[in-house]
């Protein structure tokens, strides 16, 4: 920015647009409640069409739900901003061909090879530490193993077609830690910001231990947040889909499609 600090976009898919409330892509969205993934396959939350209009796919221009915030050369948090709008995407970034270039060993070791967008993760990666320390808990399980699943169709193996490749991928690397800051930071703003608005919402509450769903915002002890709702996935979790509308109509200053005590909003919690 002139002044010093930067401006830094969280873009998320915005289907809540398109769709309406009680229609059939509700209906279908309401009975599935997520994306299933399983190796080599998906069965999608919404119809596939939809998902092809509102992806976030590179060279395109897009429908999203921005949260913008500004910070300072320390990487503080100095104001944050809303807007629904469309950006033209300048690249889809893929973990497994970043994770050989950017990780722990090649950032703190100073060996840090040049690639395009090299500067621009850097500085989010930078930024998701002080948010990371802010919170005060760790944003992944450092350690923990994870795997990625891969099938190739085109191999024909003696129990048939398609050769399944399992990767070891471990939790809590750089691109780990700055993806879920942001995506932490996202939720818990706009879950605020619907709350401080006396506009209900489906909140992940976590207390003593015991995780649960509520429509009253309530802290999430284990993210070190004062409350949280699930909002940067509406393409595949029914929640944030629900909660998607609730921004729009805080944003366009409209009646809550939701209004409190909705018994639909508590039929969708359940």
């Amino acid at each position: 920015l002139p002044y010093g600090g930067f401006r830094i976009g969280i873009h998320i898919a915005i289907p809540a647009l398109g769709v309406e409330v009680d229609s059939p892509l509700d209906r279908i969205a309401a009975r599935r409640l997520s994306t299933v993934y399983l190796p080599g396959h998906k069965i999608t939350m919404l119809p596939d069409n939809i998902i092809q209009y509102y992806t976030l796919g590179a060279a395109r221009r897009s429908p999203v739900l921005s949260l913008y915030l500004n910070v300072a050369d320390d990487f503080t948090v100095t104001d944050t901003f809303n807007r629904i709008e469309t950006i033209v995407i300048a690249d889809n970034l893929r973990h497994d061909q970043l994770e050989p270039l950017f990780n722990e060993d090649t950032i703190m070791g100073g060996d840090l090879p040049e690639f395009e967008w090299r500067d621009e993760l850097l500085l989010l990666w930078r930024l998701a530490e002080v948010l990371e320390a802010g919170r005060g808990k760790p944003s992944a399980s450092a350690g923990q193993m994870d795997f990625n699943f891969y099938v190739d169709w085109s191999v024909a193996t003696e129990d048939g077609e398609g050769r399944v490749d399992i990767q070891r991928r471990a939790r809590g690397s750089p691109l780990d830690k700055l993806v879920a800051e942001l995506m932490i930071v996202a939720n818990n703003t706009w879950g605020s910001d619907l709350r401080d608005a006396g506009i209900p919402a489906l909140y992940r509450a976590q207390g003593a231990g015991k995780v649960r769903m509520t429509t009253v915002a309530a802290p999430h002890e284990g993210l070190g947040v004062d409350c949280y709702a699930w909002s940067t996935s509406p393409l595949r979790r029914y929640v944030d889909l629900v909660n998607q509308w609730q921004i729009i109509s805080l944003l366009r200053g409209e009646p809550p499609v939701f209004p409190p005590k909705s018994e639909a909003l508590h039929m969708a919690l359940r």
